[in-house]
């Protein structure tokens, strides 16, 4: 995104609505390799945005400008491609299928109003895909269905339908059916789509017949989930019932959520195009249908409800921010109420991302164009209404999940559900002239991805960039790379402790003469294991003031001092020290030569015992399918998991609750998609610090 040139013939100037009504919002939502960004350019073909389609294999498509897309050959990112058609505009988001990307379809998700499923014919339906349905359920958004690929050699329409309606439930239903070799029958319409150019007809009396079973689950199903008991009961009365009354239920059912139309589509032959283009602007809900996130004020005070109203007040949200060489930050933007407009002020605000870097900020910063993007085009318009997508460039404080309101009536909307990165890549700059570099390369990456967490870890002295997988991790670092800075990865370390395994005595002694004051101090120290999590105790047991009451606290705080250092590079924990006896000098004792005692008499006393290690234990929960369960179960004890509990979920899944050694995490994430077929998920968090086996002693040294 970024390019304010024309591309492959693309028109320079965009397409603005003034009727969030004549708007369309469709994230393209399947599998990689499905055909979602190959429907994406038949239809701007189609609608005369290009004169050709570009090739995924050549990396001559809108949608697939980033340099990793084109590498790679599959969405890595977020992108639009709006087209008109019979008045409506359509704003098509396509999506990454893979599932390291995800954050960007819930980014999609967010700027739209449906979600248009894109399976391949000849593939069947993943679990993966059936996991991202009912993502799209848990957050109420409209579904269609196309089955696309229909020239694959194994192309098997029935058949991926009945897949479909197995995986999505039978609400699931085909609004157009093949015919002949390269036709479509429409069920509401009874009208026939032959070849490419497309010639429509009139069904035969052979081809209505032979298409009146699905037509009429079609129509029974669309009246059921739109709740028109009065047309039901005309259907049922045998009444004919005119088209338009049919689409306008058609709209309603899906805008419900509970009813969802299949299409035939084809890319290369052409079939689909003209009914896909219907569907789309008839049949699939507008913005105004879509309720508006919540809204508060930027300290979280309760704000008035909002809608889709051009004329209310300026509510808009970044769902992605791109960092273009030539033009700077751009910010793709969902309008959801009033009308942004260019040379104007607005208030940026963002809250609630600080675990991911993205401090709170809230910044008045002035707009100076907008664009409607296509792909990496950015084509100038003079304004967007409620419901409506855009790009704004320069506005430099603008980060994924931040709100544009106005600035005499600053509004924040609650980000959107962010998943968590789950895999570790350390990161190190190649030579001492690439940390610069790589440190404002990093600021941009997160700027712009919420789904990438940044963490410097003081302990092991690693900078670690938490991915969502390794696909994820290689567009990372090729952005990085891109910008300048030469990097390098490393094994990631996890942070260990260190702890008595017994009592063990210490005596610290800290003399020094040279010249005038010296320094003295003698200290004598109990040192004994505490419970796990038990923190750190100092008990004082002088008596007779062997060490002065003034000196005891500074024997406590160098002992404190090398609790955090340890004695074997690790800091150390649960433990109880007991002072018990010492000397001191009259003229020659002070707090920093007792605090230098304190210290030696942990060394010593942890030379005269035997020190543990400790490694973090994360607790692990696991999602997935039950036919996995038991690989994935043998696979935890493996890595000297111990599993707490096994419980059912819902629709054949089972959810497993584990404590795993984090040396054993950082590559799960990846292992675990192998071992179910993308079709498990999985949470962690910390737990506690548990000793490490002897026998693996040495390999944490």
């Amino acid at each position: 995104m970024g390019s304010k040139h024309s591309e492959n013939g693309q028109a320079e100037s965009g397409v603005a609505v003034d009727d969030p009504a004549k708007v369309r919002n469709i994230v393209l939502v399947g599998p990689s390799g499905s055909g979602k960004t190959t429907l994406t350019e038949a239809l701007l073909t189609a609608t005369g945005v290009l004169p050709r389609a570009g090739s995924v294999t050549e990396g001559t498509t809108v949608c697939d400008h980033d340099p990793a897309a084109v590498r790679q050959q599959r969405s890595v990112g977020l992108a639009v491609a709006p087209f008109l058609h019979e008045g409506i505009k359509v704003n098509l988001i396509d999506t990454p299928g893979y599932a390291d990307f995800v954050g960007e379809l819930r980014a999609g998700l967010r700027a739209a109003d449906a979600a248009l499923f894109v399976v391949c014919a000849a593939e069947g339906v993943d679990s993966a895909t059936t996991t991202l349905w009912a993502e799209c359920a848990a957050v109420g958004m409209p579904r269609a269905v196309v089955i696309a690929r229909l020239d694959h050699p194994r192309a098997d329409f029935d058949g991926e339908l009945a897949q479909c309606q197995a995986a999505f439930g039978p609400n699931v239903l085909p609004l157009y059916l093949p015919i002949g070799d390269d036709g479509l029958i429409g069920l509401i319409t009874q009208r026939v789509f032959d070849g490419h150019p497309t010639a429509v007809r009139d069904a035969t009396a052979p081809e209505l017949e032979q298409v009146s079973d699905a037509r009429d689950a079609l129509l029974e199903g669309i009246i059921a989930e739109s709740e028109d008991e009065s047309l039901m009961d005309r259907y049922l009365a045998g009444e004919p019932i005119d088209t338009d009354t049919i689409i306008a239920d058609l709209e309603t059912a899906v805008a419900r959520g509970s009813f969802h139309p299949v299409i035939p589509f084809c890319a290369q032959t052409g079939v689909g195009i003209q009914p896909l283009l219907e569907a789309l602007t008839r049949a699939f809900p507008s913005p105004l249908e879509h309720p508006v996130p919540m809204v508060t004020d930027p300290q979280g005070k309760p704000h008035a409800q909002l809608t889709a109203d051009p004329n209310g007040p300026l509510a808009a949200e970044v769902v992605r921010t791109a960092v273009d060489s030539y033009v700077g930050r751009v910010s793709l933007v969902r309008v959801f109420s009033g009308t942004l407009r260019p040379e104007r002020q607005v208030h940026v605000s963002g809250h609630g991302l600080a675990d991911r870097g993205h401090d709170d900020h809230d910044i008045d910063e002035r707009v100076a164009h907008i664009y409607s993007p296509l792909g990496a085009t950015l084509r100038e318009v003079p304004y967007c209404v409620a419901g409506d997508l855009c790009a704004l460039t320069k506005v430099s404080s603008a980060e994924t999940g931040d709100t544009v309101s106005a600035p005499d009536d600053p509004i924040l909307m609650r980000p959107w559900q962010m998943p968590e990165p789950l895999l570790p890549v350390a990161v190190i700059a190649k030579n001492r002239s690439d940390e610069d570099t790589l440190a404002r390369n990093l600021s941009r990456l997160v700027a712009g991805d919420p789904t990438l967490r940044m963490d410097r870890n003081p302990e092991t002295h690693q900078l670690v960039l938490w991915c969502m997988g390794e696909a994820h991790a290689d567009v990372v670092l090729a952005r990085l790379r891109t910008g300048g800075a030469e990097v390098e990865t490393e094994p990631v370390k996890v942070s260990l402790r260190e702890t008595f395994a017994g009592p063990a005595r210490g005596h610290g002694r800290h003399v020094k003469q040279s010249g005038g004051h010296g320094q003295y101090a003698v200290c004598d120290i109990e040192v004994e294991p505490l419970p796990t999590g038990a923190g750190f105790e100092f008990v004082d047991k002088v008596v007779g003031g062997a060490v002065p009451h003034q000196f005891i606290s500074s024997v406590e705080k160098g002992i404190r001092a090398q609790l955090a250092r340890g004695v074997q590079g690790h800091p150390m924990v649960d433990i109880r020290v007991t002072l018990v006896d010492g000397k001191a000098h009259s003229v020659d004792s002070s707090d920093t030569a007792f605090q230098t005692a304190g210290s030696l008499a942990l060394k010593d006393a942890a030379g005269n015992g035997r020190i543990s290690l400790l490694e973090p234990v994360d607790t692990v929960e696991i999602r997935l399918p039950d036919e996995h369960l038991g690989t994935v179960l043998g696979d935890l004890s493996s890595r000297r998991g111990r599993v707490l509990g096994t419980e059912a979920d819902s629709d054949g899944y089972t959810v497993i609750h584990a404590e795993v050694p984090a040396a054993a995490l950082p590559r799960y994430l990846i292992e675990l998609r192998s071992m179910t077929s993308g079709s498990a998920s999985f949470t962690r968090g910390f737990a506690r610090f548990d000793p490490v086996p002897e026998s693996l002693t040495a390999s944490f040294a």
